[in-house]
């Protein structure tokens, strides 16, 4: 679900009060949450107290003394602190710059990650540049330490922030109380969509859409019909008014809504009927006194798959490195289990419904999927495309341990490096469970499957498989580095500290 949010200028008079038509009882009710101004503003804190640790460290590390300066031909000469100076403030103007602490967008998608890395990613380059043209004794070494430290910081902090507004809205707090407007289907598809999304930032308080309350949404409240939506709005004291569509919301009755909405400041919202469509896939164009939205198609071609290569092939070959004494202690404890082969190999469906043989230390008995189809017969899940048996009796003691904290997938960084999977991706499938695709489904093919995923880091086991396909289909379709790297990094939290639905 894909939200526009359109901001409500209140009418003024030529003397700068308030108009007669916007001065009643009703205007003086200040409703509007502003929680997201208050966390945007201590995000700039947070970013200076970052960028500032940050820069002094590697000052320490890497430069001279205080003594020593920043000369260059023909230039004044500046010391390491005013030169540390300098770039702080480049640094903060370009995460300003970005929009990175955007109220519309922080504390919730991958947006604002990547906005934070675009920004440092620019200051660097200009720094390099003017070093570079200006001929500046500039450290190198200060340049190669401080801007990945502080980009790895920044991403943390705003991590950080992140689980502190997640706590706060659990028990109520720094969320936007919202109704939705519109047809039964619509506010229907909204309000499910909203509900199921953990830290969206908004509550639903109810809907108001025509017929009887009986017609309504489930386990939502009616506050009225379209025609009575003013006298609603008055009644609920919400921050937020969601706009899903519907045939009685004409042009006239939208810009009479528009005004009672601002009058009454609260947000106003438009929810186009696009599902999972990121942010940077969309374009707002004024034409003819209509906001047009333009939508992207995914292309992952050109220099973003050599991108998505160059990072899964750097990456993958420093985990092995990194890892090689767990492949080792592993290995070791599956022999000393019992009798069979270390490694698993399995035939798995990969981009463009490839073959490859998918690599996997062995976490059941030697003669495991001869059982397969018996098992998924007794628990009647042979026609699911999720091939999943539940209490799986093939699974030996350690193979629980490797399953459950995901060891037994390590092996498939040669595949990575061979070029079949990627880091982050669609889980690849058997071709019986591939054989199950529908026509949507088959999207999931268009990109490398991956050790890990979307749907690995929000539920795993207990999702359904129309949501394993949402979450696949999001990422396929709205694919970015950045997104890559957050995943990774709550796959290394659920790795560490798996849940219930981890086996």
């Amino acid at each position: 679900m894909v939200s526009i949010v359109v901001e409500a200028v209140p009418v003024h008079s030529g003397a700068g009060k308030v108009a007669s038509a916007v001065t009643s009882p009703v205007a003086a009710r200040r409703r509007r949450s502003e929680w997201t101004r208050r966390y945007a503003g201590r995000l700039f804190y947070s970013d200076l107290l970052v960028v500032s640790i940050t820069l002094v460290s590697g000052w320490l590390i890497a430069a001279p003394g205080f003594s020593s300066y920043v000369s260059w031909s023909g230039g004044p000469r500046l010391t390491y602190v005013a030169a540390i100076v300098i770039i702080a403030v480049l640094w903060l103007i370009g995460l300003d710059a970005s929009d990175s602490r955007d109220r519309h967008i922080v504390g919730q998608g991958f947006v604002e990650y990547r906005r934070i890395v675009d920004a440092t990613i620019a200051v660097f380059a200009v720094t390099v540049a003017l070093a570079f043209f200006l001929g500046m004794d500039l450290s190198r070494t200060l340049v190669a330490i401080v801007f990945p430290l502080g980009l790895v910081l920044l991403l943390f902090s705003r991590w950080a922030w992140r689980q502190w507004l997640r706590r706060r809205q659990r028990s109520g707090a720094y969320v936007h109380r919202a109704v939705i407007i519109g047809d039964h289907a619509k506010v229907k598809h909204v309000a499910r969509q909203i509900r199921r999304t953990p830290g969206s930032g908004y509550e639903i308080m109810g809907v108001i859409t025509n017929g009887v309350p009986s017609e309504g949404v489930p386990e939502i409240e009616v506050l009225g019909d379209i025609a009575h939506a003013e006298a609603a709005l008055d009644a609920a004291s919400i921050d937020a008014l969601i706009i899903a569509g519907a045939d009685d919301l004409d042009p006239d009755t939208l810009r009479r809504l528009g005004y009672a909405v601002s009058d009454r400041d609260i947000q106003l919202i438009m929810a186009p009927a696009l599902t999972d469509v990121a942010g940077p896939r969309l374009h707002a164009t004024p034409v003819a006194g209509l906001p047009l939205v333009h939508v992207d198609f995914p292309r992952m071609e050109g220099y973003k798959r050599l991108l998505k290569r160059a990072f899964d092939l750097s990456a993958s070959l420093v985990l092995v490195v990194l890892l090689s004494p767990v492949f080792l202690a592993t290995a070791i404890a599956i022999r000393i289990d019992g009798k069979g082969p270390i490694f698993y190999h399995q035939e798995r469906i990969g981009r463009g419904g490839r073959t490859f043989g998918m690599r996997k230390f062995r976490s059941m008995v030697a003669n495991a999927d001869d059982q397969l189809a018996t098992l998924l017969d007794l628990q009647g899940k042979s026609d699911q495309p999720l091939f999943k048996v539940n209490d799986d009796p093939r699974i030996t003691k350690v193979g629980k341990f490797l399953r459950k904290h995901s060891i037994d997938e390590l092996p498939q960084l040669i595949n990575v490096i061979r070029g079949e999977m990627s880091l982050v991706g669609p889980r690849p499938q058997r071709a019986a469970e591939v054989a199950l695709y529908d026509d949507i489904a088959h999207r999931r093919l268009l990109v490398k499957p991956g050790m890990s995923g979307l749907w690995q880091v929000s539920g795993r086991s207990s999702l359904s498989w129309e949501e394993t396909i949402r979450l696949d289909l999001y990422y396929v379709e709205n694919w970015s580095l950045t997104q890559d790297i957050i995943i990774l990094f709550r796959t290394v939290k659920a790795v560490v500290a798996p849940g219930a639905s981890a086996h």
